[in-house]
C-alpha cells in the first residue's frame, strides 16, 4: 500500500506561483509512475504532469508547458509541482498519483491506482 499525502495549495493572484508537495509512504520503492491531476468543479478531471521514477522523464499536458514543473526527491519519497505564471482557469484541486506497474505509462495520471486528498489551488483576476 501507499499512501500519498498532498501539501501547498492556497489562494494567489494571477501571475503568481506555488509549489505543491506530495509526500508518499508506504511501499514507496516499487512506484514506477508518479503525477498531478486536477479537478475543477462541475469539470472533469485533467491531466497535468507526469515523471517515471526509474530515469526522471516528465511530461506535461500541453496547457501546463512551459509554467509547471514536475519534479522529485527520491531521498525524501516526494513529488513537486512548481507552478508559475498561474491563470485563473488553473484554479482546481490538485491531486497526486502513483502507480506501481510499467503499464502506468500508458495509463490516464487520474487512474493511477493510488492517489492523496488533494490540494486546493486558487487563483484569482
Amino acid at each position: 500500500q501507499v499512501q500519498l499525502v498532498e501539501s501547498g495549495g492556497g489562494s494567489v493572484q494571477a501571475g503568481g506561483s506555488l509549489r505543491l508537495s506530495c509526500a508518499a509512504f508506504g511501499y514507496t520503492s516499487s512506484i514506477y509512475c508518479m503525477g498531478w491531476f486536477r479537478q475543477a468543479p462541475g469539470k472533469k478531471r485533467e491531466a497535468v504532469a507526469r515523471i517515471y521514477t526509474d530515469d526522471g522523464t516528465t511530461s506535461y499536458t500541453d496547457f501546463v508547458k512551459g509554467r509547471f514543473t514536475i519534479s522529485q526527491d527520491n531521498a525524501k519519497n516526494t513529488l513537486y509541482l512548481q507552478m508559475n505564471s498561474l491563470k485563473p482557469e488553473d484554479t482546481a484541486m490538485y491531486y497526486c498519483a502513483a502507480d506501481f506497474d510499467t503499464r502506468c505509462r500508458r495509463t490516464p495520471i487520474p487512474e493511477f491506482r493510488y492517489r492523496g486528498q488533494g490540494t486546493q489551488v486558487t487563483v484569482s483576476s
